[in-house]
């Protein structure tokens, strides 16, 4: 299994505002994801995190760009499964790409919550529905607000210094 050798991840999210950005694609895979990205943010304290819905998972990006400037961390959550067409390695490649651009050109930490599976049944594994092996939401709400966490506690740099 994937999550094997994870680490426990745990952060004071306390005063960070954080959104959740979710596709509408697999409703049921998608009600798991954002319930354990919830999940998690209340663990850390995040008194509240609007979920923003956003067609599929190609427009999570964009919306993240958008969201970025007003918020401490987003947390991306969608799924891909494969088909019969190279649709799925476009879409898979494209969004990881687009997503790690938004994070790194605004500084802004975007957990990384979209599932890209073969199966309905690998996505429903890691959705952290009843019987799941894994809850990717909630691994990437807490990835996102730790790494807020970690990037409020660095010192600004200045150059030269």
């Amino acid at each position: 299994m994937s999550g094997h050798g994870a680490p426990e991840v745990t952060a004071d999210g306390t005063g960070l505002r954080v959104a959740i950005v979710a596709a509408t694609w697999h409703t049921e895979v998608m009600d798991g994801l954002i319930a354990g990205a919830r999940r998690a943010l209340a663990e850390t304290g995040v008194a509240e995190a609007p979920v923003v819905r956003v067609p599929g998972t190609v427009e999570l990006s964009v919306a993240c760009a958008r969201l970025a400037p007003a918020y401490d961390a987003l947390v991306a959550l969608g799924v891909v499964i494969r088909g019969g067409t190279p649709h799925f390695d476009y879409v898979c490649a494209g969004v990881t790409h687009c997503l790690t651009d938004v994070s790194t050109r605004t500084g802004v930490p975007i957990g990384f919550g979209v599932l890209t599976c073969d199966t309905d049944e690998q996505a429903r594994d890691r959705a952290g529905l009843p019987g799941s092996r894994e809850d990717k939401g909630h691994e990437a709400a807490m990835a996102a607000v730790a790494t807020a966490v970690t990037l409020a506690e660095l010192a600004p740099r200045t150059l030269g210094a």
